[in-house]
């Protein structure tokens, strides 16, 4: 049998041992271009982010960091070549919330989210605005629900998609305020937003950098904004002051595959936290209505099953299906 001594020596040159086998692990990383997938076309809020931080990113590690999106299926296209990907850092997935809503909305998605990734980054975040048709005759969250209840089932908005996040705002809301807000899908966020200025549909839960101009324009007429708190430069309530527990954020995350090194995930964490604390980079996502988290990666995966508790629920109760 090994003596105390001997074990306590071995214990200490196996930690000893340990930051050099890291330093080792991430000596020629990159050795090639990162691949930074995209699951949803250009021009969507995670697509923005995605470009606004693929270059400082490759300025950083010295290697390019190439924006590839690999739309379809509510983002599951995309996401599954992320996770059949090799875990070797050099493919990157950037997503957002039907991440976690497929898994519930549909009967098979092509991943497992908690045994196919390795969570780095909780980027960002940022709300959304209620508004309506300028012709419905409310003016306040409060004259919504009113109206939904005396006319349920008539009243309809429009979603980017099933499983999108203006698709799960809109549940949301059903679900507390006991409401039956009919959705309407279109092919992206940019025709839902066409839909409720023509009033095609007459409600809408969009993001705040695309609903402001039309507010201000009056082409839309704004209700509440979806986070728990107020917006600083926004006149707007939040829906939480009218329907107590609703609290609607678009989330960021990167996501790298299974069997990532750890002192590679570590490595871009600690990068992207870098770029995302440069005072102008915040002011850039300021700028765009997106607010910066820059967790670690323990904050990153405790979000993610923090939202899979919560939308799991919501799925249930609205007895929604991706058909």
């Amino acid at each position: 049998m090994l003596n105390k001594k001997i074990i306590t020596a071995m214990a200490g040159c196996a930690a000893l041992m340990l930051p050099a086998f890291a330093s080792a692990q991430t000596d020629n990383y990159p050795s090639k271009p990162i691949r930074l997938i995209t699951p949803f076309p250009p021009g969507g809020s995670v697509d923005v982010i995605a470009r606004l931080l693929a270059p400082k990113l490759g300025e950083s590690l010295g290697k390019q960091v190439v924006v590839d999106n690999r739309t379809g299926a509510s983002g599951n296209i995309g996401t599954e070549m992320a996770a059949r990907a090799p875990g070797d850092g050099h493919t990157l997935l950037i997503n957002t919330l039907p991440l976690v809503t497929n898994v519930y909305l549909m009967s098979r998605v092509p991943y497992d989210l908690q045994n196919d990734f390795e969570p780095v980054i909780l980027l960002s975040s940022s709300s959304a605005i209620v508004a309506v048709h300028p012709s419905l005759p409310v003016r306040n969250v409060r004259d919504l629900l009113g109206l939904a209840h005396s006319k349920r089932g008539t009243l309809n908005y429009g979603t980017a998609g099933i499983g999108t996040n203006p698709h799960i705002a809109g549940e949301l809301f059903n679900y507390l305020g006991k409401t039956n807000i009919v959705a309407v899908h279109y092919k992206g966020g940019g025709p839902a937003l066409v839909a409720a200025i023509s009033g095609e549909v007459t409600v809408t839960f969009a993001n705040v950098p695309e609903t402001i101009p039309l507010v201000e324009a009056k082409r839309l007429r704004g209700l509440a904004i979806t986070s728990l708190k107020r917006r600083a430069g926004l006149d707007l309530p939040t829906v939480a002051e009218t329907l107590p527990g609703y609290e609607f954020l678009t989330w960021h995350v990167v996501m790298a595959p299974k069997g990532t090194p750890r002192a590679i995930v570590t490595l871009l964490n600690e990068r992207l936290r870098k770029i995302l604390g440069v005072p102008e980079q915040a002011q850039q996502f300021s700028q765009k209505g997106i607010d910066v988290i820059a967790s670690t990666p323990e904050e990153a995966a405790a979000h993610l099953k923090r939202e899979m508790d919560k939308w799991s629920r919501v799925i249930k109760e609205r007895d929604i299906r991706a058909e």
